[in-house]
């Protein structure tokens, strides 16, 4: 489809096109829509969070939300969640904090500087008279250093502590951040999110967007993307989170962009993501950010004691992999959309980007999955698979 073509289907109507299968572009007033979310909220109803403006890391670029109802075949319209003009505000996340709150993370950045963002919480409220309606107030920083990102949801300790997965993008001074020394943290509260330390995991440059995930017991696992764009990466904690492995490959390829991971009911793991690493294309661009035209006469940050990112391998198929063994192994894959996945441009409005990223997942009580995702940066898609859908699907493997 054409960018224009999109835009006339982000009505946020669910097609039941497929058995067993449903699907809606969610609405947006913006021309770039990134980033989405899933959030499940106590109600039965479904929110999805996601960025949007004209470019990613200018100024204009909020967070935006949506509300599927119980019942409803319509996503509600798209409702603004940040105002900050002077900043790129990305990455939401939602968390239902156990006194009843639904707190909002987002990041906020200058321009293309993401080791100079900050994470801001804000707590949103939902219209009593129409449950389609959010708010947010201004919310406040975190007491966390400078460059600190998210993308992956909180966690609760067994202490009650919060744990918020963050990557460190990592200043180096008198350079460009590129991604050449993001490391993988641990945001860590013991007082419902007033006050914050970080905790950052050894071993882990060019493991970003942690992604834990609950196993049996004290057992944890977490998943990553990497910069390197070669394999996701695994670490393991056997003390509830406390303290954590090296990570290591697993065996699904990553081509540097987003992934998510939860445990589903029968006990398996299911992490989306797209499955193709740059060892499978020659694609390349120079940075995540090198169409902003913002001057910066800094070289960019040596990788020296780091590593070298790898920029622009295509951002596609959509893919399910399903793991038995605690996520040490996905050797089952369903396949959810396939095309190019061209990113060599961020732009959305020329036809050039034809990736379908950052995928989210959740699994709802009748075993049925949410799925969302970017689509040519245009669109946020939803699709929703009927229970029993890892069993229909065989025939769709990768």
């Amino acid at each position: 489809m054409t960018p224009d073509e999109i835009a006339r289907r982000m009505t946020g109507a669910l097609d039941g096109a497929a058995a067993g299968r449903r699907e809606a572009l969610l609405p947006s007033p913006m021309i770039q829509n990134h980033a989405s979310f899933l959030h499940a909220p106590t109600d039965g109803s479904l929110i999805c969070a996601w960025f949007g403006g004209s470019l990613e890391g200018k100024s204009d670029i909020s967070i935006y939300a949506s509300v599927l109802n119980p019942g409803s075949n319509t996503w509600g319209p798209p409702q603004q969640l940040s105002f900050d003009a002077a900043h790129s505000e990305q990455n939401p996340v939602l968390f239902s904090a156990p006194d009843g709150r639904l707190l909002l993370f987002h990041t906020s950045q200058p321009s293309g500087n993401q080791d100079e963002c900050r994470i801001r919480m804000a707590e949103i409220r939902r219209d009593a008279s129409d449950a389609t309606r959010l708010s947010a107030d201004t919310g406040r920083y975190l007491d966390l250093p400078r460059g600190c990102f998210i993308r992956a949801p909180l966690v609760l300790r067994d202490d009650g502590a919060w744990l918020l997965p963050i990557f460190r993008c990592v200043q180096r001074p008198g350079q460009k951040w590129n991604g050449s020394h993001d490391i993988a943290a641990l945001g860590v509260s013991m007082d419902s999110g007033q006050s914050w330390e970080l905790s950052e995991l050894q071993h882990s440059v060019g493991c970003v967007h942690m992604s834990p995930v609950n196993l049996e017991g004290d057992r944890q696992a977490a998943f990553f993307r990497r910069r390197q764009a070669d394999f996701v990466y695994r670490t393991e904690s056997n003390d509830g989170g406390r303290t954590w492995s090296p990570p290591r490959p697993t065996d699904v390829p990553n081509n540097n962009s987003s992934i998510a991971a939860i445990r589903l009911k029968d006990g398996r793991i299911a992490m989306i993501c797209n499955p193709v690493s740059a060892a499978t294309s020659a694609d390349r661009r120079a940075s995540l950010y090198d169409e902003l035209g913002v001057e910066d006469d800094r070289p960019d940050a040596d990788p020296t004691g780091g590593c070298t990112p790898i920029w622009g391998v295509p951002r596609a198929p959509v893919t399910v992999c399903l793991s038995e063994d605690g996520g040490e192994t996905f050797p089952l894959r369903i396949l959810i959309e396939d095309g190019p996945g061209t990113c060599l441009s961020n732009d959305s409005m020329d036809g050039r980007n034809q990736e379908m990223s950052y995928p989210w997942l959740i699994e709802d009580a009748d075993g049925g999955l949410h799925i969302s995702y970017t689509y040519h940066r245009r669109a946020i898609k939803y699709v929703h698979l009927a229970p029993g859908w890892a069993g229909s699907a065989q025939g769709r493997q990768a």
